[in-house]
């Protein structure tokens, strides 16, 4: 009952007892009372609202369908990869040996 447990069902009980006493049982009453007159209440409200118009199922062509549906859109549009342009390399020397580049020497 409301996620309360024993121990604090206990606490509101007694509670209840302290500020109520003997009238108790007519608080409880009129409460069950006013928490029945709001139920029926709401019933009614609910049954009068329609709520159908507020929601509109999505199509069946979202849900299900075959990738043939798919051929009407145009391709992507994202750029394509082009790599960055390579880094100059130091020259070989006639020997085989890579010489250093000019600033270093």
């Amino acid at each position: 009952m409301f996620g309360l447990g024993f121990q604090e069902l206990v606490i509101v009980g007694i509670v209840a007892v302290l500020l109520f006493g003997k009238r108790l049982p007519e608080v409880a009453k009129s409460l069950g009372h006013s928490y029945r007159e709001f139920r029926k209440g709401l019933g009614e409200i609910q049954s009068t609202v329609d709520f159908s118009d507020t929601y509109t199922p999505p199509s069946s062509h979202s849900s299900g369908g075959s990738y043939d549906d798919y051929d009407e859109y145009d391709e992507p549009t994202a750029p394509k990869f082009e790599p960055p342009p390579a880094e100059p390399r130091a020259a070989a020397s006639p020997d085989g040996n890579i010489s250093k580049p000019i600033s270093e020497r």
